[in-house]
């Protein structure tokens, strides 16, 4: 699980199609962080498992021994395999594009956020972006998600925890409204987002948990 509290800005490196799987490469940047082979990485919200990772340069080693090797890769790699690019937007990623970096948490992780798993469950479109005086922007959820969308509660979009300050019920679907502070501009790549972009949103699983044990109590 994660806590959607990003922790480094990183940048597509490259984007290396497949047979089975699409190699999606990602710098590190200033990270600290150096993961190794098998590490869940959560990547724009999307938990993906570390494949490859590297110094620089062209080609892919083993994570485990690039971090043997002395101060750990500056770029990992990660296989995105066609049902991941079919329900998520990393398929619409660019080289050169920033997404927002979480590695799991621990048990002994502080719980800033909300509890997130990683697994995306559908594409919010941006409706408009207000930017004068608070940072303001306006999404659309996708299918039947505004049943978990609650006033002052938590979502998760592409990896960041927010909260939710305006839920309204329209007839396009649910819209609602998140504002953004300076630090989260500052350290996320929600500040490039535009009307139209489509963002991960992951809701809040506590309350999906909840909707679907009173349903299965209702249909009982």
């Amino acid at each position: 699980m994660f806590t959607g509290l990003v922790q480094a800005l990183g940048s597509i490196r490259a984007i290396r199609p497949g047979p089975q799987a699409t190699r999606l490469e990602v710098s590190l940047g200033d990270w600290l962080h150096r993961p190794a082979a098998g590490d869940s990485i959560a990547v724009n919200g999307c938990c993906l498992t570390v494949a490859a990772a590297g110094p620089g340069g062209s080609g892919g080693v083993d994570a485990s021994a690039a971090g043997a090797a002395g101060a750990g890769p500056v770029w990992v790699g990660f296989d995105v395999i066609p049902q991941t690019l079919a329900v998520t937007a990393l398929g619409a990623l660019r080289v050169g594009d920033p997404v927002n970096l979480e590695h799991a948490a621990t048990p002994t992780t502080f719980l800033g956020g909300h509890v997130v798993l990683g697994h995306v469950d559908g594409l919010a479109e941006v409706v408009s972006v207000e930017t004068k005086g608070e940072w303001r922007v306006r999404l659309l959820l996708p299918g039947d998600l505004g049943c978990h969308a609650v006033d002052k509660g938590s979502i998760a979009l592409d990896g960041v925890s927010l909260t939710i300050a305006r839920v309204d019920d329209t007839p396009r679907g649910t819209v609602i409204d998140v504002c953004l502070i300076p630090e989260t501009l500052a350290r996320t790549n929600l500040r490039s987002r535009a009307v139209g972009d489509r963002l991960h949103v992951e809701a809040d699983y506590l309350g999906k948990l909840v909707a679907r044990q009173l349903a299965w109590m209702k249909g009982r």
